[in-house]
Formats: structure tokens, C-alpha cells, sequence
């Protein structure tokens, strides 16, 4: 299968957009920040930066809800439901107390063969679209390329890999009796206290945590990263494009109760109206390491949004020095993760994650 690879090289245009003497305000330009007025002025430091990411987050929540605060965690509870050991790692079931009265499924991959204080990469791994849940990263699905929770343990990874709302073992999750105004919110919530949960391991380095999904799981990893800055590197895989490239500005595929019902009640289902936009999103992971599967033929995220995006959100990772950690690949595929990509993924994670692999161990 021919396959298209984006080098992303610096575009003459890019210096233009963040030059300009009047940017305009709108979610679809990283050219501006918000100065002590409130006015847009043109973006120029990491100070301006850390500005407009501050109501770039902002947006989200303006949109999702807001997260609620952590200060008063309670005890994660793991409880063990089984345990599958392979040659190479124990595959544990698990639910955890994400908050007070709920319990989150999750699949908890523990590598085998540590030394004496040996801690590795930790990876909160979520799953696409599909009734079974976490079980499609662990290979039980009827379609390849969805195994990488799996694949990332047999490379000697630590791997959460949990339920999202409604799917898997939160099949019968009630969205109505919760405290969040979106299911998205809360999976942020919970895909924090999967952190959580990686972080409380012996076996697990705080320094190197990384997310990765495809699809549904792409656009959460993103969602991660943006609230979490514990995680240092995503992979995201079919999993984006701006609001008015997706499905043509269609958005109705965004308002169900397990992502955000207000882009339809609040905001019309107009991407001029909704308070963000993925420009920001994934300008706001910078500096870690991003890496995004966008197919050509990926009939739910058009590459030609992304495309559009790309060269903006360079400009934000040259700000922090590090345009090298933002990797995007054209694959001629459908909404799919082919396998070069995935593999290419793993690789990128473990580059800048301090670590890399050989014959499937760090």
C-alpha cells in the first residue's frame, strides 16, 4: 500500500501568519494571544503562549464542563479480577475508584523480568469505537490493527488500557445521574486517575507516561494530554481534524451524551460557535511529543484538515524548541492504524520517552 509521510518542514507562510499587526481572534488561528486587556496581540513568546493555552483550555470547558478539582483524591481501591500471565507480561482485569461511587474497568499489563528498582514507560492505552471496550487494544476484536495496548506490553511497557463510558464494562454507565456536563469531561477525569494508577506503580517512571488511542481513543488521548502535562508524549490515530473539516462542519457526531451535548444545545452545531477547535487542541500538547495516524481515506477525519493545522502547530513547538516532537503520517489507508504507522508510533514514544527498543525490550 502506497503510503504519504508529511516532512515537516518549516512554510514560508508561517512566519507571515504570526507577524500579523491585527490578528483576528478565532479558534482556527494560533497567531494571537490575549494581552492584559483581553485584546488579541500577536503571538510572539513562550509567555504569549502559556496565555492563549491557558483560554485555550478554557474553550474546552466552556464547551465540556469544567473539570472538577483533585485536591482531595480518594485511594484508587485496585481490585484484582483476574490474572492472565504471557511470557513477556501478566495481563491483570482491574476496577479502580476513579471518584466517589465509581469504579473504573481497565485491563493492567505488568511486565515481566524487572530488575531491582527498574521502572519503565507507563502507557494509558484507549480503545475505539466498539461495545467491547478495552478488550479491541488487547486483540479480542474481529479487526487487526487495534492490538497496540497488547503490543505495547510485549515491548515492556506498563499499560492501563481502561473502559470508556458506555462501552466494555461501563456498558450500563448512567450519564444522567453523574456530576459532569459531558461524558468527555469525565473521561478526562478518568483517564487522569489512570495516570494516577500508572504513577502509584514501583515499576512505572513519572517522568516518561505516555497516551495513545485510535478514533474514539485518539481524540481522548488528545483530551489527556491537554489536561494532563504528566503525560509527555500521545499518539493519536484517526482521531482528529478541525470542526469544519469534519464530515464537512457536520458535528452532530459529537453531541451524544458519551462526548459533548453542547455543540448541539448550546452552540447550534456551528464549528463557529463552539468555543475550540482542534488547532488549539493539539498546539496546547506542545512540548510533548505528538504523534498523529491521518489516513487519506479516513472518511470520519479528513487529512486535509490536519494538513491545514500542521503548519501552525509547528510554529508553537519551534517556540519550545522542540518542532522534531510533532510527527504527522499520510498513510493511503482508511480509518485504520496500519501497522507500518503503529509500529512507527511505538518507536516515536520510546524516542522521547528516554528509551529505546530492541527485539521488543527497552
Amino acid at each position: 500500500m502506497k503510503r504519504v509521510v508529511l516532512l515537516l518542514l518549516s512554510f514560508p507562510f508561517a512566519g507571515v501568519l504570526f507577524a500579523e499587526d491585527r490578528p483576528v481572534a478565532t479558534h482556527q488561528s494560533l497567531a494571537w494571544f490575549p494581552d492584559e486587556n483581553g485584546n488579541p496581540a500577536p503571538l510572539k513568546t513562550l509567555a504569549d503562549w502559556e496565555r492563549r493555552r491557558a483560554v485555550i483550555v478554557a474553550g474546552f470547558e466552556g464547551a465540556a464542563g469544567k473539570l472538577p478539582s483533585r485536591d482531595a483524591l480518594p485511594d484508587l481501591d485496585v481490585q484484582v479480577a483476574e490474572r492472565v500471565e504471557t511470557e513477556r507480561y501478566v495481563r491483570e482485569t482491574i476496577t479502580f475508584a476513579s471518584e466517589a461511587g465509581d469504579r473504573t474497568p481497565a485491563y493492567l499489563y505488568l511486565p515481566k523480568g524487572l530488575a531491582p528498582g527498574e521502572r519503565r514507560i507507563g502507557v494509558v492505552a484507549l480503545h475505539p469505537t466498539h461495545k467491547t471496550g478495552k478488550a479491541i487494544t488487547d486483540g479480542q476484536g474481529e479487526r487487526p490493527n487495534r492490538a497496540y495496548a497488547k503490543e505495547l506490553a510485549e515491548r515492556g511497557h506498563v499499560v492501563i488500557a481502561p473502559d470508556y463510558l458506555s462501552f466494555g464494562g461501563y456498558q450500563d454507565y448512567d450519564f444522567a445521574a453523574d456530576r459532569y456536563e459531558s461524558g468527555t469531561m469525565k473521561g478526562v477525569w478518568n483517564h487522569m486517575r489512570c495516570v494516577d494508577l500508572l504513577l502509584s506503580r514501583p515499576e512505572v517512571d513519572a517522568e516518561r507516561i505516555a497516551a495513545i488511542g485510535h478514533s474514539l481513543g485518539g481524540h481522548n488521548a488528545i483530551f489527556l494530554g491537554v489536561f494532563d502535562r504528566r503525560v509527555k508524549a500521545v499518539v493519536s490515530s484517526c482521531g482528529w481534524t478541525p470542526f469544519h473539516d469534519y464530515y464537512g462542519g457536520d458535528l452532530k457526531g459529537w453531541t451524544s451524551d458519551r462526548y459533548i451535548p453542547a455543540i448541539r444545545d448550546r452552540y447550534g452545531l456551528d464549528p463557529d460557535k463552539v468555543p475550540f477547535d482542534y488547532y488549539e487542541l493539539i498546539a496546547a500538547l506542545a512540548p510533548a511529543a505528538f504523534f498523529s495516524n491521518s489516513p487519506l481515506r479516513d472518511s470520519n477525519f479528513d487529512w486535509r484538515g490536519v494538513e491545514k493545522v500542521a503548519p501552525q502547530v509547528r510554529r508553537i513547538y519551534e517556540l519550545h524548541d522542540t518542532p522534531e516532537k510533532l510527527r504527522i503520517a499520510y498513510p493511503d489507508d482508511e480509518h485504520d492504524f496500519p501497522t507500518i504507522e503503529r509500529e512507527e508510533s511505538y518507536r516515536f514514544l520510546e524516542k522521547w520517552l528516554g528509551t529505546d527498543s530492541v527485539n521488543g525490550k527497552p
